[in-house]
């Protein structure tokens, strides 16, 4: 991996390891933990001040740091003036370092969090509770009395504030540990988590707020984090847009194989990739259904490709990919499963093309997933993108593990950079990089809204872009575009709201740094 950028740092996800090696690192650098934890408690009470009036608050504390951003947390908010109940997960006595510090400064009553206490009395009375239970690096099933209380907190709808996670979130992976509160609003501290923007942990979280603390960003030269949110703001220097001596011959040329039978997918993809600003765009379709393809596109080149038999069926399509010209390649969508479609995807990478293999270009290789990351190793060629989506991922890739750990595998694995569809898609790319995007909205669910996705991609890789950040620019457009139109959505909408999407993005290079 190459030198993080400040942007890339700005956006960081910091696992639970790398944000306790942040904190050893400012602490090293001569600001007390102590005085982390009262700013971090003080930017609790803050934040609850900032949204709710003045009501009845249950603080439930923790036995480790977690709890004691919760004491003082409490302390803060009773100070003004708010009614605070406290309760304690533990033997206090236990308490050690700052967290036994700040439990030392609260001086209303603790009340025991036990295996005695009833779920129902706990939560009495309460109005808004501070969940400071459990921070990120939770590595045990919450269950017993504690399972009961959160299960009575959902149950009851009462607002939730979590400190750093909702207790039972695994902060690096986003899973659920047996269970966990829904939280309205959750403060985390100077980086967010994978597991803020991870599922199930995400739906977990609410808003998430970021609150500064004294840690300097700094540090993250030497934390070196490797997972970011997906943001303009680390690819946009990346980005293709247009320049006044710009021609479509200056902006690439992207090629899209087509299929005999489902062949709107692959419309779709020539299209989005036109839209990202491919100088030109060929689909390379059977003779046999060339009058259907050219009957519903314009302004992209449709080229019949002959060839039936076993020795010549991709005869033709090898002679397209011998034009340098075309530099980028996109197969999979509609492109069936047959041999045919496998042999393409081995002439792409010996051709030394740009490539994009998504859906049944992945499928081909079930049997062989090894015939396809042999190849991507041996080409030369740029790296290639692969787009699948979960049940395509499990056909050539281990499943075991969190999403990012499965996509960091598999980009691994096969020398690809892996976008692994999703409401929480990663891009993981070979040199260990990966993003979480968290702005797809759930209307994408819906056919064809991947093959816009890969031909965005193979639209950006024909400019020149690089292919992780092709990836997640491609993944982030496509979410901004389907956010913009809401219910109702169908793929053909993501290509014609995408002008609009771009002019935002091109008004954003004049303001780096807006969220």
């Amino acid at each position: 991996m190459s030198e993080p950028s400040e942007a890339w740092q700005r956006h960081a996800l910091l696992s639970p390891q790398e944000m306790a090696e942040a904190d050893r690192l400012t602490i090293a650098g001569g600001i007390p933990g102590g005085v982390l934890m009262e700013n971090a408690g003080r930017a609790v009470a803050d934040a609850v001040a900032r949204r709710w009036p003045r009501r009845p608050v249950l603080v439930l504390c923790g036995p480790g740091n977690n709890g004691g951003d919760g004491f003082v947390a409490a302390r803060i908010l009773a100070e003004r003036g708010w009614p605070v109940r406290l309760l304690f997960l533990g033997e206090r006595a236990a308490l050690k370092g700052d967290a036994a510090a700040a439990a030392g400064r609260w001086e209303g009553p603790v009340e025991a969090l036990d295996e005695t206490s009833l779920a129902d009395t706990v939560l009495d009375g309460a109005a808004l509770v501070v969940d400071a239970l459990f921070g990120a690096g939770l590595a045990r099933p919450i269950g017993g009395t504690l399972g009961a209380v959160i299960a009575a907190l959902n149950a009851r709808a009462v607002p939730v504030v979590a400190v750093d996670v909702p207790s039972g979130v695994d902060g690096a992976t986003g899973e659920v540990r047996g269970c966990a509160p829904l939280a309205s609003l959750t403060v985390t501290f100077f980086r967010r988590k994978p597991g803020h923007l991870l599922l199930p942990g995400r739906l977990h979280c609410g808003e998430v707020l970021v609150a500064s603390i004294g840690i300097p960003a700094a540090v993250l030269d030497r934390v070196r984090p490797v997972v970011a949110a997906n943001h303009p703001d680390w690819w946009r220097h990346a980005f293709p847009l247009p320049g006044p001596s710009s021609h479509k011959y200056t902006r690439g040329h992207a090629l899209v194989a087509g299929g005999a039978v489902m062949t709107g997918a692959a419309r779709l993809a020539a299209r989005a990739a036109a839209r990202l600003g491919a100088g030109l765009v060929t689909v390379a379709v059977p003779q046999a259904v060339f009058s259907i393809y050219a009957a519903a596109l314009t302004g992209v080149i449709v080229q019949p490709v002959s060839g039936g038999g076993a020795g010549n069926a991709i005869d033709g399509f090898r002679e397209l990919l011998a034009d340098p010209r075309r530099n980028a390649v996109l197969i999979g969508p509609g492109a069936g499963t047959g041999p045919a479609t496998r042999e393409k995807a081995l002439a792409i990478l010996e051709s030394g093309k740009r490539a994009v293999f998504d859906a049944d270009a992945l499928t081909v290789f079930a049997d062989d997933p090894q015939a396809l990351f042999s190849a991507i190793r041996s080409a030369k060629t740029p790296t290639p993108v692969l787009t699948p989506h979960e049940g395509e991922f499990s056909r050539l890739f281990d499943r075991s593990g969190s999403k990012l750990e499965r996509a960091h595998r598999a980009a691994q694995a096969s020398g690809a950079v892996i976008l692994l569809k999703g409401s929480d898609t990663v891009i993981a790319a070979p040199d260990g990089r990966a993003a979480v995007n968290d702005g797809a909205p759930a209307e994408l669910a819906t056919a064809g809204s991947g093959d816009v996705l890969a031909g965005m991609v193979v639209g950006l890789l024909a400019q020149g872009m690089p292919a992780f950040e092709a990836a997640a620019a491609a993944v982030w457009l496509h979410a901004d575009a389907a956010s913009r139109i809401g219910p109702g959505l169908v793929a053909e909408d993501l290509i014609e709201k995408m002008p609009a999407t771009l002019a935002a993005l091109k008004g954003r290079a004049s303001r780096p740094g807006q969220a």
